[in-house]
């Protein structure tokens, strides 16, 4: 799929993400929107061989939510991938669905239960050193938040990373700058991402995370042979795609009202017809 095609399609999961979330009255919708980009592109352009019949294909590229409170955006995405039925998504928030507020194995095509914050990158590690063992081609993949880098076990990770030369390994870090309790570098400075990533040795790469463009050149950068592991510094906006919440602090776990829900959507949908064909 090309820039535009993934674009509208990005613009249609978050018509579905927001209305999901209104009617679930939960979820972490500004982190969300942030990452939404990001995983579409992913799941339709760079991973390879995901197949809804076949969830545990031995050849399929892994995908590691660590920032699991945005499970909405990976069940939207899994939605249109046809891992997810949309009267199974419809459920969530409500009492005995599978769904939960992060990541489980129950749901099919999530490889691993997630949102302990810290913890994704070492399981990626883990499955890149499996792959290199056995001698398969397969990628994992790692999205991670930014407020989640004042974790020390990321840290371990990257030196294991770099330790094993996982080139099979691209860890991409949601960089919107805020969590819960505000902006990340007020909070526990992260900056500057890409001396400290560089130094622990691995291959590091800025990208503009609400260009899909951008988020496509990049990917098709990446030089899995270099023996070095990736961080992709995916610079975004809390928010993205919904002018009331971008940038603001509080929709990192805001409800939507309804009056709120049909201005997001009206909004989202006018975007949706100016990519239609």
């Amino acid at each position: 799929m090309n820039a535009k095609e993934l674009q509208l399609l990005a613009e249609q999961r978050r018509k579905r993400l927001v209305e999901v979330v209104y009617r679930a009255k939960a979820g972490h919708i500004g982190g969300d929107l942030s990452c939404l980009n990001v995983m579409t592109a992913l799941y339709f352009e760079v991973m390879k061989n995901l197949d809804p019949a076949n969830p545990k294909a031995a050849q399929r590229d892994r995908f590691v939510l660590s920032k699991g409170h945005c499970v909405e955006a990976l069940y939207v995405t899994l939605e249109a991938k046809g891992f997810l039925k949309p009267e199974v998504l419809d459920t969530l928030g409500q009492f005995g669905s599978v769904l939960s507020g992060h990541p489980t194995i129950e749901v099919p095509g999530i490889e691993v239960n997630s949102g302990a914050l810290g913890h994704g990158l070492s399981i990626g590690v883990g499955m890149a050193i499996a792959a290199k063992m056995d001698k398969q081609s397969w990628k994992t993949y790692v999205l991670m938040g930014d407020g989640e880098q004042g974790e020390g076990s990321i840290y371990e990770a990257a030196m294991a990373g770099n330790r094993y030369h996982l080139d099979n390994l691209v860890a991409i870090i949601d960089r919107n700058h805020l969590q819960i309790s505000g902006n990340t570098e007020d909070v526990m400075p992260i900056d500057s991402i890409r001396e400290r990533w560089t130094a622990f040795g691995w291959d590091v790469i800025d990208m503009n995370g609400d260009d899909m463009a951008d988020i496509l050149r990049v990917f098709s950068s990446i030089d899995y042979d270099n023996k070095k592991p990736h961080l992709l510094i995916s610079n975004t906006t809390k928010g993205r795609g919904v002018s009331f919440m971008e940038g603001i602090a509080k929709w990192h776990h805001g409800v939507l009202n309804e009056e709120q829900c049909k201005a997001a959507v009206k909004e989202i949908e006018e975007r949706i017809a100016s990519l239609l064909p």
